[in-house]
């Protein structure tokens, strides 16, 4: 293929290797990511809630600095989506089908097998149980998408250097070592996070599709069916990817996104409205008012609360640095021609309002079956908890029916995205990378997607994720250090001409 890189045959290479090892001793895999991921939690926990904080911190700062006039590209840009347009893709390139798995899982999960501080079932655990969800799926994650994605742009559209998580960093660490191995490395471990995450994703998916298949319509639930699934989808999101960003993947997120609003407001209609609304205003209110006490929560004395945290909180914040990259390249990729402010503004709070309203319509509704012994929704596999709720509300076979289309488009946009991701990774940072490698990258997704769930299940797609986002994080922090430096370099330069001009 021409125009490929070091960076891809590497990452390819390293691919390979998972699949190889995961087909030929899938217990051992299982064995070594498990004590990986045990130490990483233990020693490191601590520094991901540090590390996620103050990215947040230096998110919203920029929102007010004076830097926040600087726009993605030159003065006269514009931007190349209209804001919905702009919104859909980044919320489902970034949440995508996971909002679908989690937005009733997650709080009954919290509420009735594993409260985060109270007794199960207790009216304190179902208070939590939302506003933890509102925690993990709120402005920190997307504070580390943000922080990705700003540099990326910026060095890209408004500096003029390629597409490159490695060309980020040659403010602080000198352009004849990024242009050499030490960025060849770091651009191949940004691939390989990418794909750990995104093939991580697609286990999800491809398990919750085939759990709504067999709730549905009793298909066998197995791994053969899974595997199905997934050839299916992986050929889809290649065909998507193909046709290229503005086309496919744009045209998919707004249908897309469509089609989630529809199923979120026919569920509040038929749902209990009244509790709806109020457990989102009261949970708001808790989540402002715990909101620094969740973020350094870190239980050093309780060994059963660290457990917890370590399998949810630590567990997400690896998931959204692992993603970041991925997301991250994405949305800058369609945010060229917006200023900082209004980049930070769109990109921390839009999508974590529309996170906070999803969970607060099938979160409470699956909250209220539970709560009122006409369900025991905590009974059912994770993946089958959303088709468990619809079925007890009227027009319930039609919405669970609208859910499968909404994570099988959720499942391509987030997969045919990442293709194209890893495609400008690999290809020097081209913004139009060849189809050839967008569909080696796809293919190379499923394979990994497919070992991932063989070895490990729900467990082996966490402790791939928590692994691949230990080093990267080091990488995100170099990131934001490189965009400050350089912004503020460009902020003395403007001042000194100013002073001359006047």
């Amino acid at each position: 293929m021409r125009h490929v890189t070091p960076v891809f045959w590497i990452s390819i290479a390293l691919c390979a290797a998972l699949v190889i090892w995961g087909s030929i001793s899938p217990d051992q895999l299982q064995n070594v990511t498990n004590t990986l991921t045990s130490s990483f939690s233990t020693g490191f926990g601590w520094y991901y809630l540090i590390i996620v904080v103050f990215i947040l911190g230096f998110c919203v700062y920029l929102i007010f600095s004076p830097y926040g006039r600087i726009k993605l590209g030159s003065d006269d840009t514009e931007p190349e989506f209209k804001l919905p347009t702009w919104f859909a893709m980044l919320f489902s390139a970034g949440m995508g089908m996971g909002m679908v798995f989690w937005t009733t899982a997650e709080p009954i999960s919290h509420a009735f097998v594993n409260s985060p501080e109270a007794q199960t079932g207790s009216q304190q655990a179902i208070r939590e149980s939302l506003q933890y969800s509102f925690f993990h799926w709120g402005i920190h994650a997307w504070a580390v998408y943000a922080i990705v994605a700003l540099a990326l742009a910026y060095f890209k559209f408004h500096r003029g250097f390629p597409g490159l998580i490695s060309a980020t960093l040659i403010p602080i660490l000198g352009e004849k070592s990024m242009r050499g191995l030490p960025g060849t490395l770091i651009d191949a471990l940004a691939v390989f996070a990418t794909v750990l995450g995104v093939a991580s994703t697609l286990g999800f998916g491809t398990a919750q599709i085939n759990e709504g298949m067999a709730f549905l319509f009793n298909t066998p639930n197995s791994f053969t069916v899974q595997i199905i699934v997934l050839v299916i989808a992986t050929v889809l999101f290649i065909i998507s990817a193909w046709s290229g960003i503005s086309k496919g993947i744009k045209h998919m997120s707004n249908v897309n996104m469509w089609l989630g609003f529809i199923l979120l407001i026919a569920l509040f209609i038929v749902g209990p409205t009244i509790y709806i609304l109020d457990m989102f205003t009261s949970t708001m209110g808790n989540y402002l008012s715990n909101f620094f006490d969740m973020s350094f929560r870190s239980a050093p004395l309780d060994d059963g609360t660290r457990g917890w945290i370590d399998s949810w909180t630590i567990f997400y914040w690896a998931w959204w640095i692992s993603w970041s990259p991925f997301v991250g390249i994405f949305i800058a990729r369609i945010s060229k021609g917006r200023s900082i402010k209004e980049f930070m503004l769109g990109v921390l709070f839009v999508p974590s309002v529309v996170c906070f309203i999803f969970f607060a319509v099938f979160g409470v509704s699956a909250l209220n079956l539970e709560q009122n012994g006409i369900a025991e929704i905590s009974q059912y596999p994770m993946e089958t908890a959303t088709f468990a709720v619809l079925q007890e509300y009227p027009l319930g076979f039609i919405m669970s029916i609208v859910t499968l289309v909404v994570i099988a488009i959720f499942f391509i946009t987030s997969a045919d995205s990442a293709t194209f991701v890893l495609g400008m990774l690999s290809t020097n940072g081209s913004i139009e990378p060849a189809g050839t490698v967008k569909i080696s990258w796809g293919v190379a997704m499923s394979f990994v997607a497919a070992v991932v769930m063989y070895y490990g299940g729900t467990q082996g797609l966490q402790n791939t994720l928590i692994i691949a986002a230990l080093p990267f994080s080091i990488v995100v922090l170099l990131m934001g250090a490189s965009f400050f430096k350089t912004v503020r370099e460009e902020r003395r330069l403007q001042k000194k001409e100013e002073k001359k001009a006047a």
